[in-house]
């Protein structure tokens, strides 16, 4: 048996931007892969990671709505799609890559959820709306992991982060309705995201128990 590593699809323009994930997930982000933490990517999550405590303190000197707060925060927000055309352009995958991004993208959100509602930028329902639907996701991913469930990211949840994120933005920038409609739209998104990783989450497991 050959232990060469299989070939990387081609990086067409559509996989660049990060529109095509098709295709098994890169080795080097594996959980039996070196964490390989000297890479491009992780440098730019490093600085992300670093500027969340900025933004708070920002946020925090200036009242809550704030436009530097606000500018820190999509930089944080935007890092992570930096960082993943980082990745796809040099190579430079890792397991410690993908273990750290979504960590600091909840930081990011919890730390921006954290501001509006001590200031009250947007309604608070919408705020502890998402704090429940992000709880709900890390205890049932640890639940599924124990069980051996791979839950893949599916595009309504890449599409429902960016109004949910948007929403924080626009409420940390002061404008309070764009703020209100981006993130009951990213809730519409997200919630319909959570119920697709439970079914397929119900259906692995279901596999798994008929092939033992």
């Amino acid at each position: 048996m050959s232990n060469t590593p299989p070939e990387r699809p081609p990086l067409t323009f559509k996989r660049f931007m990060g529109l095509d994930r098709s295709g098994p997930p890169p080795p080097e982000t594996l959980p039996d892969a070196p964490l390989r933490p000297l890479t491009i990517p992780n440098a730019i999550g490093l600085v992300r990671l670093l500027l969340i405590p900025v933004f708070l303190v920002v946020a925090w000197d200036d009242g809550g709505a704030s436009l530097t707060a606000g500018l820190i925060y999509l930089v944080v927000a935007y890092g992570d799609y930096i960082d993943g055309i980082a990745a796809r352009v040099t190579g430079q995958y890792s397991r410690l890559g993908a273990m750290l991004d979504p960590v600091i993208d909840r930081l990011l959100v919890i730390s921006g959820v954290v501001v509006c509602i001590h200031f009250e930028l947007v309604p608070a329902v919408l705020l502890w709306l998402l704090v429940a639907r992000e709880l709900l996701m890390l205890v049932g991913g640890a639940y599924g992991l124990r069980r051996g469930v791979r839950l893949e990211i599916n595009w309504w949840g890449r599409w429902g982060v960016w109004p949910a994120m948007g929403g924080l933005f626009f409420a940390i920038c002061g404008a309070k309705l764009v703020a209100t409609l981006l993130l009951a739209a990213g809730l519409v998104l997200l919630s319909i995201a959570t119920v697709e990783y439970y079914r397929s989450a119900r259906s692995q497991l279901a596999e798994s128990k008929t092939s033992t």
